[in-house]
């Protein structure tokens, strides 16, 4: 006998069933509307007979007095090798305009993450070939890590730039979830990856900005459902791009006010913090294999006190901070060395060198930082000799940390470059050593290793201004 309700009320997204017989559980999927083709989610029991439930799709159509039925399961993901290379939506219906896919296996999206028992202790790098990140916030395999800025300071870039760079450099699968953001992203990724020749290893997840809540708020666990299926069946490793984690909570809030919970500050949900808890733990590291996840986080207003940035900052174990000042500076990428941070920058997990020369590299920067105001009232040249030259390294250290990007070729005409660490942390050690005193700034600006700053300044800028 299927289980079958009646819609009492419709309010946006939300909507309360009343069940005579039996009550559906939490998380438990609900069809409504002519043909079922509207998709409920239980949130909450308010009493013996009615439940509040979310929708997945748009109500347009739904009204008091329609008949509803209980599916008895959750949300499912399809998994299996059959994924790799399409683009899915949170109901795993693909979305790329390809032929149906036949899969074999669906699983739930509440999963519970792995316990203590099974993770694994090791820390290893996760190099990026980017050399800021890598000499400054390197990453860890299995670890998350957070790119951070306001609109416009480009998140998006930085993280298609690290999938064309890890793709193709790992063994592994990638899988990009894309939460409330818009389709013309998602498109152009998509074609990026096909002429990158990254796809055959890649799955792709949008849950759009034009999505209900609902759909939104989801898609992020049918990714991870995804990527549990390669760490724990295949023993892969498994590298997880998500834009936009704030999108996330955003979607999160909005559900909670059509709930009827009580905001906390500034807006946000009450159960904002365990929301998040429980999608960011099942990133993790296990003895079969490693979800490395890198995560776009959308900083309302640059407030990093925030209490969206807040809580995301404490799930990270390196956190990559972008900063508009430099943008308008035209250092690209513009990642913040002194706000960005990483817990693998110690001596026992980088090595006694790298370390030295990072916190080497953030005091000379940081030396600079405190100069710029008295540069700005008095002129360079009332410092003393030693300031002057912590000056000159610092500016050719923010040139020589800047580099031109494969998925911006089309845009700035400089062909894009991976460095290697080991390339970039001797690069940074010369300039640090004056080897660079005499040679111009701008020799040093958008290069790949430090070797290509050795042409003549001549040449240096007849290629600039051929690039412009």
């Amino acid at each position: 006998m299927k289980n079958c309700g009646v819609v009492i009320s419709v309010r946006g997204s939300m909507v309360e069933v009343r069940f005579e017989s039996r009550l559906p559980p939490i998380y438990t999927i609900l069809h409504a509307g002519a043909q079922g083709e509207i998709i409920l989610e239980v949130l909450s029991q308010r009493d013996a007979h009615c439940v509040r439930s979310i929708a997945l799709t748009s109500t347009g159509g739904l009204a008091r007095g329609m008949k509803v039925e209980d599916t008895g399961g959750t949300l499912k993901a399809p998994v299996g090798k059959e994924i790799l290379s399409r683009m899915f939506d949170v109901f795993g219906n693909t979305i790329d305009r390809k032929d149906s896919l036949t899969v074999k296996e669906w699983r739930t999206v509440h999963q519970d993450p792995p316990p203590l028992s099974k993770r694994s202790a090791r820390s290893e790098i996760f190099e990026t070939g980017i050399k800021v990140i890598d000499i400054l916030t390197p990453l860890e395999r299995g670890g998350k890590a957070g790119l951070f800025g306001g609109a416009g300071v480009g998140k998006t870039v930085l993280l298609t730039e690290m999938i064309h760079n890890t793709v193709g450099r790992q063994k592994g699968v990638s899988i990009f979830c894309g939460i409330g953001e818009r389709c013309r992203e998602g498109q152009e990724l998509y074609h990026d990856m096909a002429e990158a020749g990254v796809l055959p290893n890649m799955v792709m997840v949008f849950g759009q900005m034009n999505e209900p809540p609902g759909a939104r708020f989801r898609v992020g666990h049918v990714a991870l459902t995804m990527a549990e299926y390669f760490r724990d069946d295949e023993h892969r490793d498994v590298l997880l791009l998500v834009d936009n984690i704030f999108r996330f909570i955003q979607a999160g809030a909005e559900i909670s006010g059509l709930m009827g919970q009580m905001p906390s500050r500034l807006g946000y949900q009450p159960t904002m913090s365990t929301e998040l808890s429980q999608l960011e733990e099942r990133i993790a590291n296990t003895d079969s294999g490693a979800i490395t996840s890198i995560q776009a986080v959308y900083v309302p207003a640059d407030d990093f006190t925030d209490p969206a940035a807040v809580h995301t900052f404490s799930h990270l174990s390196a956190s990559i901070v972008l900063s508009r000042q430099r943008v308008s500076e035209g250092l690209f990428p513009a990642i913040d060395p002194l706000e960005s941070n990483s817990r693998m920058a110690t001596p026992g997990i980088v090595g006694a060198r790298h370390y030295a020369l990072a916190q080497e590299i953030r005091r000379t920067l940081a030396e600079y930082a405190e100069l710029k105001d008295i540069i700005a009232m008095l002129g360079l040249e009332q410092l003393s000799p030693h300031d002057r030259d912590v000056v000159g390294r610092a500016r050719r250290l923010e040139r020589f940390l800047t580099q031109p990007f494969f998925t911006t070729e089309q845009f700035t005409g400089i062909k894009g470059k991976s460095v290697s660490l080991e390339d970039g942390l001797d690069g940074c050690e010369r300039i640090l050593k004056d080897e660079f005193k005499n040679v111009p700034e701008n020799a040093l600006y958008m290069i790949g290793a430090i070797d290509e700053a050795k042409l003549p300044a001549k040449e240096v800028e007849d290629a600039k201004s051929h690039a412009a």
